[in-house]
This record gives C-alpha cells, sequence and structure tokens, in this order.
C-alpha cells in the first residue's frame, strides 16, 4: 500500500506496528484570511484549507488498546486504554487523537483500539493549527472506520468538544471547520452561529499574488491563559451590552458601548465588532474583484489585532511591516496570536524581495530566523488510501 504523501505515514506504520494500515486519512492545516477571535463570538470568519497536513495511518484492533506513534517525536509508542481516556492518562500530541476518541464515545459511538503513526508537514505551533489537523484526520477516520457517518457539522463540534473539555483550551470552530470544508482554489466563509458556510473563490495565483507565510517561530498554545481571558473579555463585553454574543453587536452602537465599560473590554470588543464588519468587506471583495482588492482589509485587521486585542507580537509586527515594506499588497498575523505566524499577500514578481526583507529584518532585531513559505487552497480532511 502507497500512494504520494501517504508514504511516510505507511512507511512509519510498518515499520512501527507491522503490516499494512487499514488506510491513511488526512486532515490539513489552515490559513485563516480574515475573522480572528470572532468564532466564538458566533461572528463571521474567512479561513481555508492549506496544502500542509496531518497524515495518519490507522488500522483497528480488538483489544481496546490504543498506541500512537508520531515520526517527529523521541517518545516511541504511547499506549492508552481506551476505557479509561481522561486528560491525565494523555501527554503531549497523545492527546489530540485521546480527545476525539473521548468526544466520539461521549456521543455514543462504540470506537475500538487502533494502532496510529502519524507523520504531519504542518509546522508545530505556527499558528497554522496542527492540532485540529490530527483531530480531524483522527476524526474522518474514526467516523468511516466505525460506521458513525456523522456528517460535517456533528464532526466539528465533536473536535470542538475534544478541545475545549478534553485537551482544555477554548476554542470556538474556526479551525475544524476549515480542515474538514475545505476546498482548493477557495475560500470557506463560514458563520459560527449556525454553521452555514459558502466557498468563496480565493485564486491568488490567477491574480497574480502568492500567500506567502511567515513562520515566527514563536510556539503558543491555545491552552494557555493568553486565549482564555481574551474570551472572558468578550463575554463580559457580551453580558454588559446586553446580548447573546457580540456578533449581535454592530460598529454603530460602540460610541456607546464605549461608556459601559472599561478601556481593555472596550477594546476587545471594539476588535471583534469591527473584525465581523472585515469579514464581510473581505468576502463582498473577492466576489467583485478577486484577490488584489483585499489589502487593505488585512492590513486593518493586523493593526485591530496588535492594538484592540493585543494578541501581536514583536516579531509577529517585524513580519507584517518588512513584508508590506518589500510589496505586500496586505499582510496580517494569522491564528491565535501570542506568536505562530503571519501572512502576506504578495506580487508574484515580488516574492523573493519580501522573503529576502523579512529575513533581514529579523536578523537586524536579533529574532531568530523565521521559516517562509507559501500556501495554497486545498482540499479538506479526507481518505488518501
Amino acid at each position: 500500500m502507497s500512494a504520494g504523501p501517504a508514504e511516510r505515514a505507511i512507511g512509519a506504520f510498518r515499520e512501527t506496528f507491522g503490516g499494512e494500515p487499514d488506510g491513511v486519512w488526512a486532515g490539513p492545516g489552515r490559513v485563516n484570511l480574515i475573522g480572528e477571535h470572532t468564532d466564538y463570538n458566533e461572528g463571521f470568519v474567512l479561513p481555508f484549507a492549506i496544502d500542509l497536513a496531518a497524515r495518519v495511518a490507522l488500522r483497528v484492533r480488538a483489544d481496546g488498546v490504543i498506541r500512537l506513534f508520531s515520526t517527529a517525536g523521541t517518545a516511541g509508542v504511547t499506549e492508552l486504554d481506551i476505557a479509561g481516556l481522561d486528560r491525565e492518562s494523555a501527554a503531549g500530541w497523545s492527546v489530540y487523537p485521546a480527545g476525539v476518541v473521548w468526544a466520539l464515545q461521549e456521543r455514543g459511538i462504540d470506537v475500538p483500539g487502533f494502532d496510529l503513526a502519524l507523520d504531519s508537514t504542518v509546522p508545530l505551533g505556527s499558528g497554522l493549527s496542527s492540532s485540529h489537523a490530527i483531530e480531524c484526520a483522527v476524526a474522518t477516520a474514526l467516523n468511516e472506520l466505525t460506521g458513525a457517518g456523522l456528517p460535517t457539522s456533528d464532526l466539528v463540534l465533536a473536535t470542538q468538544r475534544a478541545e475545549n473539555a478534553f485537551v482544555g483550551a477554548p476554542t470556538g470552530i474556526l479551525d475544524q471547520s476549515a480542515s474538514l470544508r475545505g476546498r482548493a482554489g477557495h475560500a470557506i466563509f463560514l458563520d459560527c452561529r449556525d454553521q452555514s458556510a459558502e466557498l468563496v473563490p480565493f485564486d491568488a495565483p490567477a491574480a497574480g499574488l502568492v500567500t506567502l507565510v511567515v513562520d515566527t517561530r514563536v510556539a503558543h498554545s491555545h491552552a494557555d491563559g493568553g486565549y482564555a481571558s481574551r474570551r472572558a473579555a468578550c463575554e463580559l463585553g457580551a453580558e454588559v451590552l446586553g446580548v447573546k454574543a457580540l456578533r449581535d453587536v454592530s460598529t454603530g452602537d460602540l460610541d456607546e458601548a464605549r461608556g459601559l465599560m472599561d478601556d481593555v473590554t472596550f477594546r476587545r470588543v471594539r476588535h471583534v465588532v469591527t473584525e465581523d464588519e472585515r469579514v464581510l468587506d473581505t468576502v463582498a471583495a473577492l466576489r467583485a474583484s478577486g484577490p488584489a482588492a483585499i489589502g487593505p482589509l488585512l492590513d486593518a485587521s493586523h493593526a485591530s489585532m496588535r492594538d484592540d486585542f493585543e494578541i501581536s507580537c514583536p516579531e509577529l509586527d517585524t513580519a507584517v511591516e518588512a513584508a508590506r515594506a518589500a510589496g505586500a499588497i496586505g499582510a496580517r498575523m494569522t491564528g491565535g496570536g501570542f506568536g505562530g505566524s503571519a501572512i502576506a499577500l504578495v506580487p508574484a514578481d515580488d516574492e523573493a524581495r519580501a522573503r529576502s526583507a523579512v529575513m533581514a529584518a529579523f536578523a537586524e532585531r536579533g529574532f531568530r530566523s523565521p521559516r517562509l513559505f507559501t500556501v495554497s487552497p486545498a482540499d479538506g480532511a479526507r481518505r488518501l488510501v
């Protein structure tokens, strides 16, 4: 059994567990084009699945044991008892497949034991959702192998449940929605209130552009306190304003809101409200004029995350500023913040200049050298072989 991108996972499976897997499934990482921290506020997001993915080779076992191996790890095989899964029983990256199993069990699905070998090309801690890539690959595999037949909307909620209640990260549904719903050549316009989704054409190369990712190599984690404190501020803002979620607040309400809460809470609210509007404006611009029209919206999004939501960092700001100075039509940090990656829409002819400018700016400031690569919208989680 071998097939292109699945080969490394299959090879690792054979070497670790012997024999052949039942199949190989992929869960892509994602880039969020715009719409940050709006998902758990029941707002709008515009991510796309990328051509970097977690690939899992998996074979069902009959004894209720889970054995996990990663090509990126040095710890060997992790073994878990499927009947007694809890957060304390899993460590490191094993919390992600274990959390999916736990969430599926909670839904009454009889999940068998299994052997799993993971090979992922999504950089860890980069803000490209390496954890959700693993979860979505595993959820897609187990959904098929158990015959559960859950629709995509339920897989989204199951992986969110795994993140929130098992992993301990208070995330919304953006990342897994992108990984599960992705389509090559498109971004996903997602309403996080009802999960309604529309595909919006996003073909940067056809517009003479590339989507350059700058992985600052400043690791972040959604389980850390900064993310939770931002979410708590948003919930407080909604409570003060008497709405179900900040999705229900318009930019016209902001002047009144300013007088009802402290400055920090107000700025958190202002980011979410204006970011929702920027998502809608970006979708309209893409449909009317294509990717070349959205640069100023990306720039405004980064400024809002830097100043109002305060989730940027010096490395992210440097990446954005250097890319813009070298010809990017727009740039912003992407992901939950406090590190991770920035994206820049760069004219193809200026790509080399932008890469050089970012590397030079990081060196000048004494930062660790970033990883630079381009991404394109890709298909979502699926069986490879």
